[in-house]
């Protein structure tokens, strides 16, 4: 059974069977070759001009390609492969079939998103893809052994198992399975996700700029599907001769032995004789923890230096209740003190986690770190990039890549302040991709600043709960998957409130605004959510532009059990674009007030103002009241809606709006 929106060309549903996966998919004769075309987050990028993070790389999406392949998508449809892909969309290839890339730029590396099938068990299934580039051939041996996750929080890589909760209630037959005679039949595998993993590959050599890469599948996989390429030309090792160089210590840079005893005695070295660590090209296995503190470790570049492990289950449980453990570089803990001046910068995390346990500390940067530093990492397949457990101050994480995570990107937990994200890229993330969550102990001083995110598969892009006086500006969020939006503001899971400022400016967000299972309804590509306590600071939404909104471009709620309690006050959006809403521009499911000021709409495709309040309908009107103070154009906030007409249809049809252009 499912729920489903048909919207134009694509459908936006919770659908549970997995034949939905391949939805989209048609085949169609290879074309000439096409100009290349760079994207970023399957846009122009003069739609995002200094938004976002800076990188190195150029960004090709496989349905702009040359192929023999098949089209999925565009398609939104919760569960399917376009869903998940970059854009909405991507090319499938059976055995033998390609898709090709001309390189805009020269490239000596390589970077294929893609997904495989699962194996009939789950556990995933391993398969080649022969890569020519110019007149080279290489070959990739990709997985699907880091995807498929099935069913209910905190998921199972089982596609064939029961109802995790069969006491929860769920959508797909609209009960609670466990008290419902007769017991409702649900179709397996239930809710298929995370089905793209990434990989990258250095070519040997570099490929000039109008030469082209061609991607053909093996025999080993009934499909491949392949997302886009990203290529590089990364620059020659850094070397760095004043330094403890972990080869000294006995490190292994083939791989072969652990080196995680050698990393601690040039630590340790390093701290006494005030010297850098310097962690030179090779990979180096590593299967527990590095705690550092007072410390620079520096590689030669994500490109060069790898530090990989494999995941270790524990004998018994740890204190903090892991039960695994993993490579990673962990801060001390905060009631130990924390760590002060770490510098980490130039290598790889190469981590082995293929299920979520919210207890396991295997994520890839930990612990608590003050004034510290976190530049140039690649982060891979550990299950959160960099979650930090404060009080911690003063810390900067910076030009990092984070992708493949099976929970957060990053997370500033429990009494973060004055520390800044800038300009890291996050792909493909289990949960919010970049967090701070206030818990216990309030969050202050923060900045996200220019980062890219795209495709987190489960909640939503940027995500803030509580704080004082934190700042989201400059980024670019795309294509988040389910229950959550591009960004999101939350008084829920235990926060401190918010207090002071929250600034939200000069961001964009594409393809946003998703189905939410648990209401079944459309959110916001911004969304405000009183669930715990009133939200009453100072919010000001200002520049920013929501681009293609899957349902509203903005969202303001407080759940049905606290829509009497709690409210949103004191919020302001200014200077804002909203180009393509499937639903309405503004959707308000809370009581209190906002004020909008040169907010911008055009391709709206219901009502511009779903008004619904409290629910409470009575004759003065919405409890929710909008207050225009001009410039606002497009008519979606027209006259009669003011201050707090009544305008409720939370489940109006859907209509896909043309693609963004320039305004």
């Amino acid at each position: 059974m499912f729920l489903e929106l048909r919207r134009g060309g694509w459908a936006i549903a919770a659908a549970t069977a997995l034949g939905t996966v391949l939805s989209g998919g048609a085949a169609y004769a290879a074309p000439a070759s096409p100009a290349p075309k760079v994207t970023r987050a399957g846009l122009d990028p003069a739609l995002v001009a200094g938004r976002g993070a800076a990188v190195g790389f150029h960004e090709q999406e496989a349905e702009n390609a040359r192929t023999n392949g098949a089209v999925i998508g565009p398609d939104r449809t919760a569960y399917t492969l376009p869903a998940e892909a970059s854009g909405r969309s991507a090319v499938r290839l059976t055995p033998g079939q390609w898709v090709e890339f001309t390189l805009p730029r020269a490239a000596n590396a390589i970077t294929v998103r893609y997904s495989l099938p699962d194996a009939p068990n789950g556990g995933g299934i391993t398969a080649p893809l022969t890569v020519k580039a110019g007149n080279l051939t290489r070959a990739m041996t990709l997985t699907s052994q880091y995807s498929w996750l099935y069913n209910q929080y905190q998921f199972t890589n089982d596609p064939n198992a029961d109802l995790l909760h069969p006491d929860w209630w769920i959508t797909e037959c609209a009960c609670v399975p466990a008290a419902t005679t007769p017991a409702p039949v649900i179709a397996k595998p239930f809710r298929p996700m995370h089905f793209y993993d990434e990989q990258r590959l250095p070519l040997g050599q570099t490929v000039r700029a109008g030469e082209k890469v061609r991607l053909t599948a093996s025999n080993k996989a009934a499909w491949t599907v392949i997302d886009l390429l990203d290529s590089e030309l990364v620059a020659p090792p850094k070397v760095s001769l004043v330094a403890a160089n972990v080869l000294a210590f006995g490190a292994d840079p083939t791989g072969r032995r652990d080196s995680a005893p050698a990393f601690d005695r040039a630590i340790a070295f390093a701290r006494k004789a005030k010297l850098k660590v310097y962690v030179p090209p090779g990979t180096f296995q590593v299967n527990r923890h590095i705690v550092v503190d007072d410390v620079t470790i520096e590689g030669a570049g994500n490109w060069y230096t790898i530090i990989k492990g494999r995941e270790v289950a524990l004998s018994t449980p740890a204190p903090d209740g892991s039960v695994h453990t993993g490579v990673g570089f962990y801060g001390k803990d905060a009631k130990d003190g924390g760590s002060r001046n770490v510098r980490l910068s130039g290598f790889a995390i190469e981590g082995d986690v293929r299920e979520r346990i919210d207890t396991d500390q295997v994520n890839g940067v930990g612990g608590a770190m003050s004034d510290s530093t976190i530049d140039g990492l690649y982060i891979h397949h550990t299950k959160v990039g960099l979650w930090f457990d404060g009080p911690m101050a003063n810390t900067r994480v910076t030009n990092n890549i984070i992708v493949d995570q099976i929970a957060d990107g990053l997370n500033f937990h429990t009494g973060v302040t004055r520390s800044l994200v800038r300009g890291n890229f996050v792909r493909n993330t289990g949960d919010d991709a970049l967090a701070m969550w206030a818990e216990k102990v309030t969050n202050s001083g923060n900045t996200f600043d220019r980062n890219t995110v795209q495709t987190p598969t489960l909640a939503n892009g940027i995500a803030i709960y509580g704080g004082h006086d934190i700042t989201v500006s400059n980024n670019l969020v795309a294509d988040p998957i389910r229950e959550g939006s591009a960004i999101h503001a939350g008084s829920r899971f235990g926060a401190e409130p918010f207090t002071g400022h929250l600034w939200i400016t000069d961001n964009t967000t594409v393809r946003a605004g998703t189905y939410e299972l648990n209401w079944n309804i459309g959110l916001g590509a911004i969304w405000i959510y009183a669930l715990e306590r009133n939200i009453d600071a100072d919010i000001r939404v200002t520049g920013d532009h929501f681009l293609d909104s899957t349902y509203n471009a903005i969202m303001l709620v407080a759940d049905w059990p606290v829509k009497d309690l709690y409210s949103i006050t004191d919020l302001h959006f200014k200077d804002i674009r909203v180009d393509g809403t499937g639903t309405s521009v503004l959707s308000a499911r809370v009581a209190g007030g906002a004020t909008f000021e040169n907010v911008d709409a055009r391709n709206v495709g219901a009502v511009g103002v779903n008004n619904c309040g409290t629910f409470h309908f009575t004759p003065e009107g919405s409890e929710f009241a909008l207050s225009d103070l001009g410039g606002n154009d497009g008519g979606w906030l027209a006259p009669w809606m003011l201050p707090n007409t009544i305008t409720c249809d939370d489940r109006p049809p859907v209509v896909a709006p043309p693609a963004p252009s320039t305004w």
